[in-house]
């Protein structure tokens, strides 16, 4: 008997499971906001060059309309351009008759005396903070990408040290970490502190996420994993709802960060009650404490004759399988091994990093669609509901590599077709990608549990470690290739969408896995690649033979 067996005696899904499956989920709600954050407290307001009251004109010419004709730049919408200012021959300006309209300037140059921003949307953001537009405007999404880098730095540095200090102490110290440098973040006092807060945000959220999926996935019997799994992906996308509220009701950046920050401290305090995972304490040489949580468990789910029956031995003689497992010792270079391996983990690192490349891409830029930015954030955080009820449904009844197929490619068709569909054609433009964003969420549920069942128990979470290693570059390049839209404004969207495309292409060449039993070993895997090679081969003499034997019989009955 195994662990999961001895789950069950101790109740199962029973009082402990519910509780702590609640008071694990509720910081879910939060991570969405910190993913997603920068598209309120680093929106771009509309702005035009500040006036210099110092100029030698007439306060009628400053205060009038005039103004705007005289210094501002406008494009061929009549929109003004916030970047340059018009260089006026202020004297003639004031001798002569000539009409303002038909003034000559000598020159246009970059705004002087800073800019002046339109604060009905938003009463402050970064933007306005440190006047990151123009020249400045990379800094938005560098930043972005530094909070990005941090998600990635958290599940290489904290990941590899819940695997030796446990889930538990590890899930604290994120807490702790996520409530002191996000409320920090709401203090910086310039852009450079901003950057380094935001770092740290995002090393914690990494942490957050890895131990509370460990001690969900290691505290709840198998046949239930799916549903709590499901239950925790639903919690994320209700806080992409939450945080479109939340942003309506504070238009203030550092209120706002405040305002999903300071819970954590919360967290931290309630999260004491968490008992180590009894897996982690017995693979990690503590099983006497082991036996004591997992009676603390029973007890707790009303099973105090089963806790009573749980001792050092029986604990060691039911979990004899995970123990054997714990003894041989696999790293990430057992991944690239054998041929299958090597095939698997590399297209599946692709998958990996262009769904989070793309996700990204369409969900950190929602000003660009030009309606409501809380609208389309509500938008698009409610096409994640049907889009993953549609995604469980096809990997049961269709297969996991058609899914992921198709949700790659439909999605980087609907990023593609938007090239060429007119600006002003909003709404086409945001319907294409509310449908290309529910996509790529088709895709990120899909490729977890296609990468689970793929890869061998022996590096399952190896294997898993690579994939969310490769997504996480891929949410740090997303905003970078942005910047490319100053050069060429199709380019982005050619790249986002030729991305899921081509590995969606790739995914063709991975194995099957629906209605199949998980590998164990690296020889599985081997050999079930060759059983699928060897009946793909035996099907062409089958329609061989299927051809000729009428034909023969034909000949005979002639005969």
């Amino acid at each position: 008997m195994g662990f999961a067996e001895l789950l069950d005696r101790v109740g199962g899904l029973g009082r402990f499971q519910i509780i702590q499956l609640i008071m694990l989920c509720i910081p879910i709600f939060l991570m969405a906001g910190h993913n997603l954050l920068q598209n309120f407290s680093a929106a771009i307001p509309d702005h035009k060059c500040k006036v210099n009251e110092s100029a030698t004109l007439n306060t009628s010419l400053k205060d009038g309309d005039g103004w705007q004709t005289l210094f501002s730049l406008t494009d061929g919408n009549g929109k003004l351009d916030g970047c340059f200012e018009r260089i006026q021959i202020q004297q003639k300006l004031v001798t002569s008759n000539t009409s303002w309209q038909n003034a000559t300037y000598i020159d246009t140059i970059p705004c002087r005396n800073g800019w002046e921003y339109d604060r009905k949307e938003f009463s402050s953001t970064i933007i306005t903070e440190w006047d990151l537009v123009c020249s400045n405007k990379h800094k938005r999404q560098l930043a972005q990408s530094i909070y990005m880098a941090g998600v990635l730095a958290g599940a290489i540095i904290l990941g590899g040290l819940s695997d030796k200090y446990g889930r538990r102490a590890m899930l604290i110290w994120s807490y702790l970490q996520m409530a002191i440098s996000g409320t920090c973040t709401a203090f910086s006092p310039n852009y450079l502190s901003y950057c380094v807060f935001r770092f740290l945000v995002g090393m914690s959220l990494s942490g957050i996420s890895l131990n509370t999926t460990a001690l969900i996935v290691e505290w709840v019997p198998t046949k239930v994993r799916t549903i709590v799994g499901t239950i925790a992906g639903y919690c994320y996308t209700a806080g992409q709802l939450l945080l479109a509220g939340l942003a309506y009701g504070i238009r203030d950046w550092r209120w706002l960060q405040l305002a999903i920050s300071i819970p954590f401290i919360i967290f931290f305090f309630y999260s004491w009650w968490f008992p180590e995972s009894a897996r982690w304490l017995v693979l990690s040489g503590n099983p006497e404490k082991a036996v004591k949580v997992i009676k603390n468990v029973a007890v707790f789910n009303g099973k105090k004759e089963e806790a009573e029956k749980i001792t050092l031995e029986s604990l060691k003689s039911d979990m004899v399988k995970e123990v054997a497992c714990g003894k041989e010792t696999y790293s990430i270079v057992d991944l690239v091994r054998t041929s299958t391996l090597r095939r698997i983990s590399c297209f599946v690192s692709f998958v990996w990093f262009s769904t989070s490349f793309s996700y990204y891409g369409l969900a950190m830029d929602l000003q660009k669609f030009g309606i409501s930015i809380y609208l389309v954030q509500v938008i698009f955080g409610s096409v994640d509901i049907p889009a993953k009820l549609v995604s469980t449904a096809c990997m049961i009844y269709i297969g996991r590599r058609v899914t992921q197929c198709a949700s790659l490619i439909l999605g980087g068709l609907a990023v593609l077709a938007n090239i060429f569909v007119p600006t002003d054609l909003q709404i086409l433009r945001t319907s294409l990608a509310v449908f290309g964003k529910g996509c790529f969420a088709s895709s990120f549920s899909c490729v977890f549990l296609y990468t689970t069942e793929m890869y061998p128990t022996v590096v399952r979470q190896s294997g898993l470690g690579l994939g969310s290693t490769m997504a996480r570059m891929g949410g740090i390049v997303a905003p970078l290739v942005k910047m490319l839209g100053g050069f060429y404004p199709f380019l982005p969207l050619a790249i986002y969408g030729a991305a899921p495309i081509i590995s969606g292409l790739l995914v063709y060449f991975l194995p099957e896995t629906v209605n199949k039993p998980l590998p164990d070993t690296i020889e599985d895997v081997e050999l079930g690649s060759k059983t699928q090679a060897k009946q793909k081969k035996e099907l062409v003499p089958l329609e061989s033979q299927t051809n000729t034997v009428p034909q023969e019989l034909k000949d005979g009955h002639e005969k």
